[in-house]
């Protein structure tokens, strides 16, 4: 296991690393923001038909399942900050090209390019912070890079809404080219976190990325199950959501409007969150996450109205806020010291697959059976999660190993 580049005794802060560790978080996640709502009608824009354009729309998360490894592995070699200013700055100049874009296949590449680039700002972010926070605060430093990037795709939307109304869906990417280049200004003028823990592991003996992989799949074939069960439930409750809304005859602007509020709730609870798994263990945070992610969508085909989705979704959002950071963290508590970066990106490549798995498992049960059908499987496979993870989240949980405890 890692050992914390701070020592467990020395009082610590997270505002001394606030700047560096969090500010290219947020203005990246600005960027994201703008870009998610705009990606689809600019292919549309362009030409595409709308099941391309949904198609274009999803290549991001496409980018991310097949380049989670390779990020890992790119971070591993040139280092988290390189691969930081590194990211930031290729983003901006995808973000420049869609912004210019001739054709739909310029757009398509250069969205999943932009899915890309994510893979290696997370990877190497997760890695960064792993370094520069004592172990006691980890739960809490990993909770609050996951909150303000919610913040920051939250905002996002609404910094590129005047700028879209000016001059077309497409001008929206300028807010991400802007937003690659600050995040990229920033992390190079910000204090080096990592430097020590990189200078100490040029002069190990290197692994390559399939080493590190296969050392470690006992840990994602155990805990890394769970992690793919919280991804799919994420995902999955982020489409169902609106699709039973519309199923119940919500318009448009009502289930914009609660999925606002909804969004509002989670970022209330990513500090408590993590809090609470520095104080009292990671379980409890990572079993209720699920089973609150499983009852909000076993209570979807229950509702009718307005009131009852937003009360369904306000359970799963609770969940998901609750759960905020807890992926990273878990991660970060089984990363090992030679080969982290390379870890965390199979660690993401796990993660992405649950996320992406469950649109296309309610797509065929939808079809087959029914939205309601597809609400309570994918329910009750979330809640069956829960057991996985109750069983496999104390057994890694770096408070309890400290005790002697399983």
């Amino acid at each position: 296991m890692p050992t914390p580049r701070v020592a467990a005794d020395v009082p610590f802060s997270l505002r001394t690393i606030a700047v560096p560790a969090y500010g290219p978080t947020v203005i990246a996640a600005v960027g994201a923001g703008a870009v998610v709502p705009i990606v689809t009608l600019s292919a549309l824009d362009l030409g595409a038909t709308p099941s391309v354009a949904a198609l274009t729309a999803g290549l991001g998360l496409v980018a991310e399942l097949f380049f989670a490894v390779p990020a890992g592995a790119l971070v591993h070699r040139v280092g988290e900050r390189k691969a930081l200013v590194w990211a930031s700055g290729v983003d901006a100049v995808a973000a420049l090209v869609a912004l210019l874009a001739p054709s739909l296949a310029v757009l398509m590449t250069t969205v999943f390019a932009m899915g890309f680039t994510s893979s290696v700002f997370l990877v190497a972010r997760q890695a960064y912070l792993i370094e520069a926070v004592p172990q006691s605060m980890r739960a809490r430093a990993l909770s609050t890079l996951g909150g303000v990037n919610r913040i920051g795709m939250f905002v996002g939307p609404f910094v590129a809404a005047p700028i879209v109304h000016l001059w077309g869906p497409r001008a929206g990417f300028a807010v991400a080219v802007m937003a690659g280049l600050g995040a990229a200004v920033l992390v190079r003028v910000s204090t080096d976190l990592t430097a020590e823990h990189e200078a100490q592991a040029a002069g190990q003996p290197q692994a390559s990325t399939r080493a590190v992989l296969w050392e470690h799949r006992r840990v994602y074939l155990t805990l890394g199950l769970g992690i793919l069960v919280i991804g799919a439930a994420r995902s999955a409750r982020v489409v169902l959501v609106p699709l039973w809304a519309a199923h119940v005859g919500l318009s448009a602007t009502t289930t914009a409007l609660v999925f606002g509020i909804v969004g509002g709730v989670e970022m209330l609870l990513f500090y408590p969150a993590g809090s609470v798994m520095d104080r009292f263990g990671r379980i409890w945070v990572a079993v209720p996450c699920v089973v609150l992610l499983a009852v909000g969508m076993l209570a979807l085909p229950l509702t009718h109205s307005a009131l009852g989705v937003t009360a369904a979704a306000l359970v799963s959002a609770v969940g998901n806020g609750l759960g905020s950071g807890i992926v990273m963290t878990l991660g970060a508590d089984t990363a090992p010291t030679r080969g982290r970066s390379q870890f965390l990106g199979g660690w993401r490549f796990v993660s992405v697959v649950g996320g992406s798995g469950s649109p296309a498992v309610i797509g065929v049960v939808t079809a087959h059976a029914g939205l309601a059908v597809a609400c309570v499987g994918l329910g009750a496979l979330t809640l069956a999660g829960t057991g996985w993870l109750a069983y496999w989240v104390p057994r890694y949980d770096p408070a309890r190993r400290a005790c002697g405890t399983t």
